[in-house]
């Protein structure tokens, strides 16, 4: 037996494949599934941090000279 993965954009498309699939004589069995793309959870998940994160550098000098003091606080400048 062999396995065939088609990705379709849309919805009424892809039951009108499966449909066509069933009707051939050869087919054993189609299964649809609905998948959302890793662009669109990633969007999703980086909005929701962004939001969380609205304020909390204000207020705050971040400069190159800042930085670097942070990062080698022995030597100054």
């Amino acid at each position: 037996m062999e396995k065939i993965l088609v990705y379709v954009k849309d919805k009424e498309k892809a039951q009108l494949l499966s449909e066509l699939l069933m009707a051939l004589d050869f087919v054993e069995s189609v299964n649809t599934d609905s998948v959302e793309t890793e662009a669109t959870l990633a969007t999703q998940g980086e909005l929701a941090d962004f939001f969380a994160l609205a304020g909390l550098w204000e207020g705050r000098e971040i400069n190159l000279n800042s930085i670097r003091q942070l990062a080698w606080p022995r030597q100054s400048s």
